[in-house]
């Protein structure tokens, strides 16, 4: 998927957050959106994802093939880890990825996802016990084992330990191959393997 910004701004009340952004996210690349905390960058995905609506400009969602993607579909291609997405808390490891699978294919085993990402002897322990580190390795697991064509991190290391830090990094390596990802940070270890850095800095 190619994902086109045209003169695209957000403001809350009278304060622009940032305007006239004018971009193209290019199919299989990889793009890190830094800045400063409260710079934009977190927005910038959130309106990218579908999550909140820009105040002006267009965006445009194109696939290989010659037609547009609307945006009452759009979520069907995406797949996003942030820190403020909740986990429903009640559920277990396994019960939320069944969950997750009834509106995102994914691409490996429950069983086999949480292996990889270290929480397969918490399959079976509710979600509201887990340690903040441990919700983010399931967050992450989710975005990641979609079946979609972009992947959107928003500070993806948030929470995590070293060896969770190095679980990421081998996500990237071994999980993102032929898809889109756009990443949000402003810490060059969570994305010092894109291709092109937009500063939102550069459109206030």
């Amino acid at each position: 998927m190619q994902i086109v910004l045209n003169n695209v701004g957000k403001r809350f009340n009278r304060e622009w957050i940032f305007r006239n952004l004018t971009y193209t996210f290019d199919s299989k690349k990889k793009y890190a959106i830094t800045g400063n905390n409260g710079s934009g960058k977190s927005t910038l995905l959130q309106i990218i994802a579908g999550a909140v609506m820009h105040s002006e400009g267009t965006i445009e969602y194109k696939s290989e093939k010659p037609s547009q993607i609307t945006n009452d579909i759009v979520h069907q291609h995406l797949s996003i880890a942030a820190p403020y997405l909740e986990l429903i808390e009640e559920m277990t490891a396994n019960e939320f990825l069944h969950f997750h699978y009834e509106f995102k294919k994914l691409t490996h085993p429950f069983k086999e996802i949480l292996s990889i990402t270290g929480l397969e002897n918490a399959a079976e322990k509710q979600i509201r016990y887990y340690s903040s580190g441990m919700k983010q390795r399931l967050k992450l697991a989710q975005a990641f084992f979609s079946e979609t064509s972009v992947l959107l991190l928003d500070e993806p290391t948030s929470n995590l330990d070293e060896s969770g830090i190095q679980l990421y990094k081998m996500l990237i390596r071994n999980y993102t191959k032929g898809r889109l990802i756009i990443v949000s940070s402003n810490d060059s270890d969570e994305y010092d393997f894109c291709d092109e850095v937009l500063p939102i800095s550069n459109y206030k």
